[in-house]
């Protein structure tokens, strides 16, 4: 069995850590460096616990975040693999509150797939609600056609 990454195990609230708060904020190095480590002795792992039991034809993998997490998918699954890119100008993220942290930010886990990967699909979510459905739906309908 794969081994699970527990929050409770360092005594971390769960429900927390999910959102957009400071407490996020706070563990957020510790989180990463945590993560490297684990990526480093096994790159795979993540990813293996992402799938493990999912018994669904079409799954929505989120938040993958290294060129490694992508190649083992693509190893793995071979040519049903499709992967998604959601963009945003950096004006409309402000606007959503977020700031460039150094040292967060920059690292391998927040723009590891910027470079390196060729996106089947890139999808632009500026807050135009129209166009981000119109683009869903045509990334729907082509997953629909392939199953």
């Amino acid at each position: 069995p794969t081994e699970r990454p527990s929050p409770q195990e360092h005594g971390l609230d769960f429900q927390r850590l999910l959102d957009a708060s400071a407490y996020k904020e706070m563990f957020r190095q510790d989180m990463i460096r945590w993560g490297e480590e684990k990526r480093h002795a096994d790159p795979g792992f993540f990813c293996r616990a992402a799938v493990e039991g999912a018994l669904q034809p079409v799954w929505v993998v989120s938040d993958t975040r290294r060129l490694s997490d992508v190649e083992w998918f693509r190893d793995t699954y071979g040519d049903v693999v499709q992967t998604v890119r959601v963009v945003a100008t950096e004006e409309t993220r402000k606007r959503r509150n977020w700031v460039f942290v150094t040292g967060v930010d920059d690292a391998e886990s927040e723009c590891g797939l910027d470079q390196g990967v060729a996106f089947d699909w890139v999808i632009t979510n500026d807050g135009d609600e129209v166009a981000l459905s119109k683009q869903l739906e045509i990334l729907v309908q082509s997953l629909h056609k392939n199953l």
